[in-house]
């Protein structure tokens, strides 16, 4: 079974994309040393023409990898050996940052992450995610941030990484049962412990980010943002920027949408592509969305590059401390995202945007109802956690009499 890129659901025909600009276009390249070559090992080398940003006290390349699709979300794992010459080829970009999580496969793309990293392991930063409760046929039955939970997890996704240490982790959704106190003093406790480098929180809102911070110095915050999806608007870009957190964006793409090549009259595979189930990714919900496909294109022809590329440019020029992760299957994709460090968008590319964005009215939600649930007060558009405490319940004291 062929296996569905990002970008290419199914009833999209082959042959996108073919004009990226020469002088854009890095190509990979593998360097094998001497005492390598004797003893039959690849050392990759870096072409280090990615410009670098920090996340907190992280610093990391402007644009990082997202290890999803390859493993989950939108088509079946892609082979293992596809999977880890994407991610290599990601590292000879100049990429350094890669995104996984347990629970992409389950399981799997932290697999492929540690086996494709091995031997660079010291020269990159490798994120991966708690948070969800996985059978053990593999099925998610819900949220699971319990603090001997958490240990369980880290103990068995550095096994799976192949290191002895994770560079950022992130509780990947808040957990309404456990006090995010606990949560961020479990994770402060396996820093001192040397199992962790990192601490960061995923679609959390500013009240969460705030008592979590308190705990345990938060690194990062990865909530998705898009020029479709400006939830991170509301409350929590002004909450990093003051706390000296960076903004990991994950769906910088839309979900393959914001790249122009998927049709109103694309269908996506139930119990496969996540999207199938997303309101956004109706027929009629993509068709009545073009005019945001049209305002990228309007920039993308004045740089002569892709919409795409546009779309990640526009979250690199909104703060410096915001770095997108799209997701790929296919490294010409993977190229393409990765040329977009060097669009520089003007400042009247930058209004234009806005202006054009503000006549417009996007149909439907980003994601299905259920997966919206989980997404904590004030991380969603539309709600605000000023003057609560979000979705995480606070810590019971016990009185004295």
């Amino acid at each position: 079974m062929k296996a569905i890129d990002q970008n290419e659901p199914q009833g999209i025909s082959q042959g996108r994309r073919d004009f990226l600009t020469t002088s854009m276009l890095m190509a990979a390249m593998t360097l094998v040393s001497g005492d390598a070559a004797a003893a039959g090992k690849t050392v990759l080398a870096s072409k280090g023409a990615m410009p670098m940003r920090e996340l907190g006290a992280l610093q990391v390349s402007a644009i990082g990898l997202g290890c999803m699709n390859m493993a989950w979300g939108f088509a079946p794992p892609i082979p293992k050996a596809d999977a880890v010459r994407l991610i290599q080829d990601a590292y000879v970009q100049g990429v350094t940052y890669f995104d996984s999580a347990e629970v992409y496969g389950p399981y799997i793309s932290e697999d492929y992450v540690g086996s494709a990293l091995k031997s660079v392991r010291d020269k990159v930063v490798i994120a991966s995610k708690f948070g969800f409760d996985i059978d053990n046929e593999g099925q998610i039955r819900g949220l699971n941030s319990r603090p001997e939970h958490i240990r369980n997890v880290v103990e068995a996704s550095l096994r799976r990484l192949g290191t002895d240490v994770i560079d950022l982790l992130y509780q990947h959704r808040v957990d309404p049962k456990v006090p995010i106190e606990d949560v961020a003093g479990t994770v402060k406790q396996l820093i001192k412990e040397g199992k962790v480098k990192h601490f960061g929180l995923s679609e959390a809102g500013a009240a969460t980010i705030r008592r979590a911070h308190a705990e345990q110095t938060v690194t990062a915050i990865q909530n998705e943002y898009s020029i479709w999806s400006r939830d991170p608007e509301g409350e929590v870009l002004a909450v990093c920027e003051e706390l000296g957190i960076g903004l990991v964006a994950w769906g910088p793409l839309g979900k393959g949408y914001l790249t122009g090549s998927i049709p109103a009259s694309a269908s996506f595979a139930k119990g496969i592509d996540l999207r199938a189930s997303m309101p956004r990714f109706t027929h009629e919900a993509m068709a009545a969305n073009r005019p945001v496909i049209a305002l990228l294109e309007t920039v993308a022809q004045r740089h002569g590059v892709l919409p795409g590329q546009i779309a990640l440019a526009w979250l690199l020029a909104r703060r410096p401390w915001i770095v997108p992760i799209p997701g790929t299957t296919k490294i010409a994709h993977l190229r393409e995202n990765v040329a977009a460090v060097q669009v520089k968008l003007t400042a009247t590319d930058m209004q234009d945007i806005e202006t054009g964005y503000a006549n417009l009215k996007i149909v439907g939600e980003r994601s299905a109802a259920a997966v919206m649930e989980l997404i904590d007060t004030g991380a969603r558009a539309g709600t605000s956690s000023a003057g609560g405490h979000g979705l995480s319940p606070l810590r019971q004291t016990s009185s004295t009499h």
